[in-house]
């Protein structure tokens, strides 16, 4: 069946939330990632938003956190203290997988979603953390959205907004973090992760059509690209759930 890279994208990452996860995510392409692993391979996950909804049954797709179909048939609705409380708490912290987007990100996995250039005469200034510097350190695991464009990874960053392995295999620990870290990163070209010793990224899947090469030339610094193999596409349920179920008006899918 033909799909979209965007479609490529959702299916990556709701491939990558496991049954009894909680998920921690804003709207957009995270949001129907999320809803395609509960349908299809987490029906368990929790879905929670920083506003404060929790467990929403969530019958259509909302379109900010603030859209009151968040809030339809929670098992919670509460505020930003008990959403973020879910992340830093000892029990369900090491349990929540955040979903980011990011404008740009390192090898480590850092990223910057607050602006390009200058913190005090950027070139652009994007709306900030909304919560991204409280899922990179307290949430279990997060996966990073970004487009795979050059200019997005970058050597170092403009700003460090959310921290991933911030320097290097110690980083995290020197910093005084006592868990999380980034699990992938998922363009619409690839999936990237991290080394376990190294904790630099390297690339895991490329999608159907992209070759390793093509990667690498779309990132502004070298990555292991050895152990590398193509990934599965979208098989045919996956890609009716995304169509019928999550997203049947191409709100986020286009």
């Amino acid at each position: 069946m033909e799909y979209t890279p965007r479609e490529m994208m959702a299916v990556a990452a709701a491939r990558e939330i496991k049954d009894g996860e909680i998920v921690f995510c804003g709207t957009g392409l995270p949001l129907v990632a999320a809803m395609a692993a509960k349908l299809i391979y987490a029906p368990n996950s929790i879905i929670f938003f920083e506003t404060g909804a929790i467990d929403s049954q969530l019958m259509e797709i909302p379109l900010s956190v603030a859209d009151p179909r968040v809030m339809y048939r929670t098992c919670v609705n509460a505020g930003l203290a008990e959403a973020f409380g879910i992340m830093q708490n000892p029990f369900t912290g090491p349990k929540t997988v955040a979903i980011l987007g990011a404008a740009q990100i390192d090898i480590y996995g850092n990223i910057n979603s607050t602006c390009i250039g200058d913190y005090w005469k950027p070139q652009v200034r994007f709306p900030g953390s909304g919560g991204g510097c409280d899922a990179g350190s307290f949430a279990g695991r997060t996966i990073i959205f970004v487009k795979h464009e050059k200019r997005r990874f970058v050597p170092r960053l403009d700003y460090l907004t959310t921290p991933g392995y911030l320097d290097g295999p110690d980083g995290r620990v020197r910093a005084g973090y006592k868990r999380g870290s980034p699990r992938c990163v998922i363009t619409d070209m690839a999936l990237m992760r991290f080394d376990p010793e190294t904790k630099r990224m390297y690339l895991d899947k490329y999608y159907p059509g992209i070759t390793p090469k093509q990667v690498q030339n779309n990132i502004g610094f070298s990555i292991d690209v050895s152990r590398a193999s193509q990934m599965d596409p979208p098989l045919e349920r996956e890609l009716r759930i995304l169509r019928e179920k999550v997203d049947p008006q191409r709100l986020i899918l286009g």
